[in-house]
């Protein structure tokens, strides 16, 4: 049922203003009728009622005369019942007959009663005066009353009868019709001037990015949305704010900690023991590296590299260069030149960071780069000892190591997937992890195509 009802603020103002006057307008119809069906019994029933007991008190007390031509008489008596017995009965006004024959000290046997409707063409038309013969043909239908009297036979009444109420249900239509153009096109205009002013502030909001400065929105609308837009206005401002003094302040913690770190360096030269030489070197080295993790990560959100063209074949290409001059067991499929728009910086240290995984745990890896009509996919798959599949989600977790098969003695503090993947989701892309058949792991970026 939901997804038929309208999303829009102007949709849903409208809905809602079109279900009240439906309301209203059924519960005017409600009235209309009741008040109709009171006319009808002022104008209509109750003058057949006296007609009725008048006529059978004249019966009774002698006074009654036969009308000269039977056919054309509203009122008649005949030797049997004259009504079809097809015809729908008004139970209401047999009632009242009898009740105001029963005061009137009337005896009367059955009373029946009849609605029949009247074609225009009807032949009596031609004998009635045109006044009647009109009203009649408005009314559209007839009144058929026969009360049988003992002894007498039965009275019979003929009087017009609205037949239906059609006329008021289409007056009523075109009523709800009217007001439905006189009163919803203000309420679509007024709720789409309003829904401007929040669908730009929407817009603004899903397209905020820390990393590009953006103007101020325009604060137009009602108040309160104006209000609403000068408080997003204020708030974008102080973020953006607290943005530049956590890059200020994330610069000077990387300054204040690398000037120990090289003073360190140099200090670790004048050690004389060659084996606890190279272990403080390469400590500091761990803590130099950290370091850049930390500080990549806490300034993921504003990088300041631009986007690029980049051929990612070549940028992967390098990557494995890298550790091949070290010595480490890294093939790669190359795949055919691929032009993507990506900060090749960053996307180049979360295809290292996931490389060096695999040789840390594994000893080696295979690089794989393909591209189809899903999007770009890099593969890099070792042969280690995987991860449970239970933990996959909480390796991505920042300073998770899981233990056995990702120990201390590898190095590091767990920021080498937290860091990829927060790189390749600033570029529109993720990072899955799946364990590899017949052992291994394999680590796939997947970005978005050209």
């Amino acid at each position: 049922m939901r997804r038929f009802l309208p999303r829009s603020l102007t949709g849903q103002i409208a809905l809602m203003v079109a279900l009240a006057l439906f309301v209203a307008q059924a519960i005017n119809f409600a009235l209309l009728l009741r008040e109709r069906r009171s006319l009808r019994f002022e104008q209509v029933t109750a003058p057949a009622i006296t007609r009725v007991v008048d006529a059978a008190e004249r019966i009774r007390d002698g006074r009654f005369r036969e009308p000269p031509d039977q056919r054309r008489a509203r009122l008649r008596l005949e030797p049997r019942n004259p009504i079809p017995p097809g015809l729908r009965r008004k139970p209401d006004v047999e009632d009242g007959i009898r009740q105001a024959l029963a005061e009137a000290g009337i005896q009367a046997g059955a009373i029946v009663t009849g609605l029949d409707r009247i074609s225009e063409t009807d032949p009596r038309f031609v004998r009635m005066n045109a006044l009647r013969a009109q009203r009649m043909k408005r009314l559209g239908g007839e009144l058929i009353v026969a009360v049988e009297l003992p002894g007498r036979g039965w009275l019979v009444l003929k009087s017009g009868w609205p037949f239906s109420d059609r006329d008021i249900i289409w007056r009523l239509i075109l009523q709800t019709l009217i007001i439905y153009a006189i009163v919803l096109v203000p309420v679509l205009w007024l709720g789409h001037r309003v829904a401007r002013p929040l669908r730009s502030l929407a817009a603004a909001a899903r397209d905020f990015s820390p990393a590009t400065a953006s103007s101020p929105i325009e604060e137009r609308g009602p108040g309160d949305v104006r209000a609403v837009i000068a408080a997003y206005n204020l708030m974008s401002s102080r973020v953006t704010a607290m943005l530049d003094e956590k890059d200020q302040m994330l610069g000077a913690i990387g300054h204040d900690l690398r000037t120990p770190l090289a003073a360190l360096r140099v200090r670790i030269e004048s050690v004389e023991d060659d084996e606890d030489r190279a272990r403080m070197a390469d400590t500091i080295d761990e803590m130099n590296r950290t370091l850049d993790d930390i500080l990549s990560l806490a300034r993921l959100g504003r990088p300041s590299e631009a986007p690029t063209e980049t051929d990612l074949s070549a940028l992967i290409d390098a990557v494995v260069d890298d550790f091949r001059d070290l010595g480490h067991p890294v093939d790669y499929e190359d795949g055919n030149r691929l032009i993507l728009r990506i900060r090749p910086s960053l996307m180049r240290r979360a295809v290292r960071n996931l490389i060096e995984n695999a040789v840390k745990y594994a000893d080696g890896a295979e690089v794989t780069l393909r591209h189809d009509a899903v999007g770009v996919r890099i593969e890099v798959a070792d042969r280690g000892p995987g991860i449970p599949a239970e933990q996959i989600a909480a390796v991505f977790d920042p300073f998770t190591r899981l233990d056995p098969s990702r120990n201390r003695t590898t190095g590091g503090v767990g920021l080498g997937l937290t860091l990829a993947r927060a790189i390749v989701r600033e570029a529109g892309g993720d990072i899955t992890l799946a364990n590899r058949e017949g052992g291994g792991l394999c680590a796939t970026i997947m970005l978005p195509g050209r």
